[in-house]
């Protein structure tokens, strides 16, 4: 029994020994493949230089490896310069320009491109409001509505009008004052022999002013010639032929006559106020002096405009203008001021709060904000007669890449401009006109802004720790001969 027990006992024993032996031989192969053996410490030797020369290398490697991690944790922002990749066709322009001499009612806008396309007297997407003396907004004038048409009476012949004599009296600055005074309501019409529209209305005034005689309304009727009375016209800020405006006293009634230049609708614009006054003649003291000072704030004595919208232009060069130009009336060029404030001119969609706020990021020598928008809040006075200021404008589209989220057609995209100004000279006989020429540059800008990658940084703290080690081992060797002491 003893010997079988210890038989089973040396082959457990055997079967043991053999899987170490195995195991061990694998051990031995593999170490073999071992690129880093050592040297045991018996066979090496230490000295000053090399002390000298491991420490610095620990600095220098310290150093690299903290410029490293800083270069890591940053952001880094190129630019390039390309085609510009946009195929829309059309161009958005946001403005906000307020007119600090010229009425809403004779703004318009206008827009011409090189293609030979003309757009004129734009109202879509154009807002108007009534600016005060300060350039504040006072009322709204709605979405630049395109003038209404007027009627006018044709059946009316001059000459047998003054069969009878003349009934609306020709006056000039001589008697314009005492003629106000002495009368309660006056009628005046301010034209100008070369305009059309006060051709045609001249034998309906003198239909009208002998219907007043007749029907022996309160009113007279009168009329000023403003190319003989050029200084009274100028004081009297009338913009445009014919002017027709009701006096009261020396008083002007504010707004002006805007109707059908028919003989029946000045006459009941005449009863009209007539009727107004006679009511406000009977009103309490209380209530008539609230209707005074309503009157009096709803008073159109200060003709400023502002204008505010976009325009879907080509993206070609072009240009969009602001001119004084109305529908049944002639500009008179001698009072025509395009003085105007920009309050805001750029161009592509308007960038949202958030993509504002990630561009913030972006260096201000790369990319500012204020390079979209370079003349907002810019003031462009007239002081002369017969000027105006024009504005030449390149622009250039700019795609910010700002992260990774943000590239190619998602990268945010934005219009850099430069802009140049230059007051313009114009003709006695020409309107000016606020242009704005733009140019849209064939190539686009492309700022990105990136990190490393992290296999990038692995990659140069192993570059760095390698060399550094490296280049000091051979600088080590090469001071161990030098330094080596010689034998006998």
């Amino acid at each position: 029994f003893n010997v079988k027990i210890f038989s089973f006992c040396d082959k457990g024993t055997s079967s043991t020994s053999f899987s170490s032996k195995s195991s061990n031989k694998m051990l031995a192969r593999l170490k073999e493949f071992d690129l880093y053996r050592k040297i045991p410490k018996d066979l090496t030797e230490t000295s000053f230089h090399g002390s000298v020369l491991s420490i610095c290398a620990s600095i220098f490697m310290l150093v690299l490896f903290v410029a490293e991690l800083w270069a890591f944790l940053s952001m880094q922002v190129t630019t390039n310069i390309v085609i510009d990749p946009n195929t829309d066709s059309l161009l958005r322009i946001n403005f906000n320009i307020t007119l600090l001499d010229l009425p809403c009612e004779y703004a318009m806008i206008d827009v011409v491109d090189v293609l030979g396309t003309r757009q004129d007297n734009v109202t879509k997407n154009v807002n108007k409001w009534q600016v005060d003396q300060a350039g504040i907004r006072r009322g709204y004038e709605g979405r630049n509505p395109e003038q209404k048409d007027l009627m006018h009476d044709i059946h009316h012949d001059i000459q047998q009008l003054h069969e009878n004599g003349v009934h609306a009296v020709s006056i000039d600055d001589t008697n314009f004052e005492p003629w106000l005074q002495h009368h309660e309501y006056t009628f005046v019409n301010f034209y100008a022999p070369w305009c059309i529209w006060c051709q045609r209305l001249e034998p309906v005034w003198e239909a009208f002013a002998e219907r007043v005689e007749v029907e022996q309304l309160p009113v007279s009727i009168v009329r000023v010639d403003c190319v003989e009375m050029r200084d009274l016209c100028m004081v009297q800020k009338i913009m445009a032929f014919p002017m027709l405006r009701l006096f009261k006293n020396t008083e002007p009634q504010s707004p002006d006559y805007r109707s059908d230049r028919t003989v029946d609708a000045m006459i009941d614009f005449i009863r009209q106020r007539l009727a107004t006054d006679e009511h406000i003649s009977k009103m309490l003291p209380e209530e008539k002096i609230q209707h005074l000072q309503l009157k009096q704030e709803q008073k159109d004595d200060h003709p400023g405009c502002l204008m505010s919208g976009f325009l879907l232009v080509n993206r070609v060069p072009g240009n969009f203008h602001i001119e004084s130009r109305s529908k049944h009336h002639n500009m008179n060029p001698t009072v025509a001021n395009l003085s105007h404030v920009v309050n805001h001119l750029s161009f592509g969609p308007i960038l949202t709060k958030d993509s504002s706020s990630k561009l913030e990021v972006i260096p201000g020598k790369y990319f500012s904000m204020n390079s979209t928008q370079p003349i907002n809040d810019r003031a462009y006075p007239i002081i002369k007669l017969h000027q105006a200021f024009h504005h030449y404008i390149k622009v250039v589209s700019t795609q910010i890449e700002v992260n990774s989220h943000y590239v190619g057609a998602d990268a945010i995209l934005a219009y850099q401009m430069v802009e140049s100004s230059q007051l313009m000279m114009y003709s006695e006989d020409e309107v000016p006109e606020a242009r704005f020429s733009y140019d849209i540059s064939p190539m686009a800008v492309v700022i990105t802004r990136k990190g490393k990658h992290w296999y990038e940084f692995v990659t140069s703290i192993c570059a760095l720790i390698g060399g550094t080690f490296t280049v000091l081992g051979l600088l080590s060797g090469f001071l161990n001969i030098v330094f080596k002491p010689k034998k006998n």
